[in-house]
């Protein structure tokens, strides 16, 4: 008897650890993880980190998010590629990190402030229902104080922070269709660019060539008259 319920206890133990691992892999499947190589070049990520995790320092994180986004939202939310968003952050950090500054001072604080961007290594992160994988990705980092806390983040470009006024909702149903998006619009803008530069190419070809022929024609001529007052002096 002793033995049919040890045996009992086992089978029910092992039933339990499938289960687990069967709702585990559910839940990878409601979350659509992204491929890292698909993404790694092609998004600006925008973090703020808090002093700590004390309600307070959290709640001033979101404050100032809240006011940084308010301040990027009219710049940034028809951002066209990359490198226009990069461009601005870069030109208007002083001005963000200011924006942040305020609220900090206007709360009562006297945390120290500095952004940066560039690139950093984050671990796996869920986005709403998608997961960003682990790796280097480009970010614009605001850190208050000694950064110790948590921290909020979302997508600067393509511009997802800016698809809900309240901040707090993500789309995130095409989240790779919408890199893919700006990715294929770039595209475009390149193909178009390389079309007009091979264009100004051909037109400059033709125009050396043209020049070629016009000196060489030119040469022909000085050689014809050289030979013409020869050939008279020898009349």
């Amino acid at each position: 008897m002793k033995k049919i319920f040890v045996v009992f206890i086992f089978i029910i133990s092992l039933l339990s650890f499938f289960g687990c691992t069967s709702s585990y892999k559910n839940n990878d499947i409601e979350n659509k993880e992204l491929v890292y190589e698909d993404i790694a070049d092609k998004i600006i990520r925008f973090h703020v980190i808090a002093n700590s995790d004390t309600e307070e320092d959290q709640q001033l994180k979101l404050e100032v998010r809240d006011a940084v986004i308010d301040y990027v939202y009219d710049k940034l939310k028809d951002s066209k590629n990359l490198e226009e968003s990069r461009k601005f952050i870069i030109e208007n950090r002083g001005k963000i990190e200011n924006v942040a500054k305020e609220v900090i001072k206007g709360k009562g604080y006297n945390y120290v402030v500095t952004s940066t961007l560039s690139k950093e290594n984050f671990p796996d992160k869920v986005y709403g229902d998608v997961i960003f994988p682990q790796g280097e990705y480009e970010a614009y980092r605001i850190l208050i104080g000694e950064a110790k806390g948590q921290n909020w983040w979302c997508v600067m470009f393509p511009p997802l922070c800016f698809l809900d006024e309240t901040k707090e909702t993500i789309d995130t149903d095409n989240v790779k269709e919408t890199i893919e998006k700006y990715e294929g619009e770039n595209s475009l803008e390149d193909e178009d660019k390389k079309g007009e530069n091979e264009k100004k190419e051909t037109i400059n070809d033709e125009k050396n060539d043209k020049d070629q022929e016009n000196k060489v024609e030119f040469k022909f001529k000085i050689f014809d008259f050289i030979k013409n007052i020869f050939n008279n002096k020898d009349k």
